[in-house]
């Protein structure tokens, strides 16, 4: 059985399940938003905490690649007091920030909740997709934009071994923008020709799959943004390349914000896209869905991935305040975009970050990305937003500040 014929659940005892190639989870119908969230944090917790002991295991491939690298820098350099190399610490570092990221009001965001109970109807579902895609477009640039702020000529503190060090942040960062694209990994040998590189099943390309199976038309497909997108899309933008923003911002930004989450909302979404199949009579497929179930099942590697090169980047307090900056202003400018989506698809008011009580811990401590977004706005043409001439001309953004 292949994608385009798997169903995407079935009935057992009056109970709706969910087979494994769809989701991990075969109760998720019978979860609760909540539920589900719970669920989902307590899965990557316990995914990290196992790459943790299989750092710390002497006779592990990584735990050998590390050691190597800590051996060679001399006494006093500063890569001795990163987290990976004192014991308890980067599990501790890893529970703090992932708490962080993931008790943000964003992951349970009002959109997400609604299409997850089957509060969506099928022309709702499809005008979602079309303003979602240009998020989904744009998304894999920020990845490759960060994967640019680590080079040979950064000011890394460690010395001889700062090009390494980099490397292996552009690594983590690069699988990421592989996957986003279609490349896979390939030998001398086998390396592909021209035609099989250019025809590789992006992201993208598997979202319009997404769009068949809704019976979205070609031409439908892609149409300028809403000013909530768009301003979600420059803020990833900003955070992953803007000199205002540092490379650890950076690195934050598109790792820890951007990964952590996906799966747990992606599967809200995929929840609710199955009920409104099973309401519908839509036909869908695992084929049609593929780019949620792909999530759902391979950022929970990614998010381990890039918070590991994280933790070689920070060395005290300061930098753990910066990276959970970072994670707000990007889950800020998410939540802005899940607002309009909301208003825009439903035709109802939902109330803005800066209206719902957000905890302190979740605000801004300053306003670079406020400046930021402004200048960006001016830059944009207006005919690639909607309503862009009173967009740009707004002094409104999507932040809440101390």
């Amino acid at each position: 059985m292949t994608l385009h014929t798997n169903p995407l659940a079935s009935s057992q005892n009056g109970r709706i399940l969910v087979p494994p190639t769809v989701h991990p989870l075969e109760n998720l119908l019978q979860l609760d938003a909540r539920g589900l969230l719970d669920s989902m944090r307590d899965s990557q917790r316990s995914d990290f905490l196992h790459m943790v002991a299989e750092i710390e295991a002497p006779a592990s491939a990584l735990h050998r690649m590390f050691a190597g690298l800590r051996d060679r820098a001399p006494a006093g350099n500063p890569l001795h007091d990163i987290p990976l190399f004192r014991p308890g610490a980067l599990a501790e570092l890893f529970l703090d920030l992932h708490d962080h990221v993931m008790s943000h009001p964003v992951w349970l965001h009002p959109f997400f909740v609604r299409v997850f109970e089957g509060r969506a109807t099928l022309d709702q579902l499809r005008d979602f997709s079309i303003h979602y895609f240009n998020q989904i477009k744009n998304t894999r640039q920020c990845v490759a934009a960060a994967i640019g702020r680590f080079h040979g000529l950064m000011g890394l503190p460690y010395g001889p071994l700062n090009e390494r060090i980099s490397e292996i942040t552009q690594i983590s960062l690069a699988q990421l923008v592989a996957d986003e694209y279609g490349v896979g990994v390939h030998e001398v040998e086998d390396y592909p020709q021209l035609g099989h590189l250019l025809f590789a099943r992006t992201h993208i390309a598997m979202y319009r799959q997404f769009f068949e199976g809704l019976g979205v038309s070609a031409e439908a497909q892609d149409a300028p943004m809403l000013p909530g997108v768009a301003d979600n899309v420059l803020t990833q933008r900003l955070l992953a390349g803007d000199k205002a923003f540092t490379p650890l911002e950076a690195l934050a930004s598109v790792g820890l914000g951007m990964e952590w989450g996906v799966p747990e909302f992606f599967s809200l979404l995929l929840g609710g896209f199955i009920r409104a199949d099973l309401r519908e009579k839509m036909a869908l497929t695992p084929h049609h869905l593929e780019v949620f179930i792909a999530h759902v099942r391979y950022d929970v590697l990614h998010a381990i991935s890039v918070m590991l090169v994280t933790s070689l980047h920070m060395r005290g307090a300061d930098d753990v305040v910066a990276v959970k900056g970072a994670c707000n202003t990007l889950m800020a400018g998410r939540y802005g975009m899940m607002t309009e989506l909301y208003e825009k698809v439903f035709g109802e008011p939902c109330p803005a970050l800066a209206d719902i009580g957000l905890d302190r811990r979740h605000r801004l401590r300053d306003r670079r990305i406020e400046a930021a977004l402004r200048k960006a706005r001016q830059e944009t043409p207006p005919e690639a937003v909607i309503g862009g001439a009173a967009w740009r001309a707004s002094e409104k953004t999507p932040f809440s500040f101390l």
